[in-house]
């Protein structure tokens, strides 16, 4: 009998709740508004509710989260979203309810730390040890498989947020983020492009000179995390990343930026199998979510 996951990609914008064992089994899968934590998480458990009447018992939950989030599960808080400044999420309990419901494992991890594992699991980064996944869109995260084991610490990695250089003369923006103002989010996210140039950025043309300027902040992140982490692959997804035209321009920058310092066939001959678009395409979340409930199978 086929092991049936349930997943959940819970984004600030929309939950995406899925059944399935892998890439090639998705039996259902449903899209609703992110409202209220009640009214949101009601229909996320009404939708598993219905699948297993109509399928059968789920081997365990997977939940790939908007955050901050804790993901310790030793925290009297795992599974929570903290301290969002989405309204009326913050400290929202979110493993509790599936738990309570359905009397199973529930994996929960960030979004982007269950997208690089399904990557890892069913995509770009199978078969490798260590790896990096990037969303670029409304905003920026970056989850990270090191050793074979998602990267936890104090929290979970914020790599969207961390800080790179601005040069006023070529980029006088100073930045969306309103923690940081012109760190990697707040200058490559979506709504930063949007404001710097005034328009919505899926008019620009492709000599558009946001598109270098996007690529050279993206090649400045990418350089600070192959000297920190020396993933094996990094990954790029995202709704701004669906511009296949700054792949290149971003493997170019990142070699300019390298400077041949770190002297690897990866980075100086094959950039473009080394930096890449998800494998997993448009479903790196929902496959991630059902990476996580394996996961937390495993781990019971």
């Amino acid at each position: 009998m086929t092991t049936l996951w349930g997943g959940l990609e819970a984004g600030g914008t929309k939950f995406v709740c899925a059944v399935g064992s892998g890439p090639d089994d998705i039996r259902a899968e449903a899209r609703f508004p992110t409202t209220t934590p009640a009214e949101t998480l009601a229909r996320t458990i009404a939708f598993f509710r219905e699948q297993v009447d109509q399928l059968g018992p789920l081997a365990a939950i997977g939940v790939g989260s908007f955050g901050p989030v804790d993901p310790d599960p030793a925290s009297p808080h795992y599974g929570y979203i903290t301290t969002t400044p989405k309204p009326g999420w913050k400290n929202t309990d979110v493993v509790g309810p599936l738990r309570a419901a359905f009397g199973v494992p529930v994996g929960f991890d960030t979004d982007v730390n269950g997208a690089v594992l399904g990557e890892a699991r069913w995509g770009a980064a199978r078969g490798l040890a260590n790896a990096v996944y990037f969303t670029i869109g409304t905003g920026i995260g970056g989850g990270a498989i090191l050793n074979g084991r998602l990267a936890h610490g104090l929290v979970h990695p914020e790599m969207g947020h961390m800080l790179l250089r601005r040069d006023p003369a070529r980029d006088p923006y100073v930045g969306h983020c309103p923690y940081h103002g012109d760190c990697w989010e707040g200058l490559s996210a979506g709504p930063a492009l949007e404001e710097r140039y005034g328009v919505k950025a899926e008019t620009f043309g492709l000599d558009h000179p946001a598109w270098d300027l996007e690529a050279h902040y993206v090649a400045q992140a990418l350089m600070n995390v192959i000297c920190v982490l020396s993933p094996e692959r990094i990954i790029l997804g995202g709704g701004v990343m669906g511009q296949a035209h700054l792949f290149p321009r971003i493997h170019r920058e990142v070699q300019t930026l390298l400077n041949g310092y770190v002297q690897h066939a990866a980075i100086l001959e094959r950039i473009s199998e080394y930096i890449v678009a998800p494998g997993l395409g448009t479903r790196s979340g929902i496959l991630g979510a059902f990476a996580l409930a394996e996961q937390a199978l495993a781990d019971a």
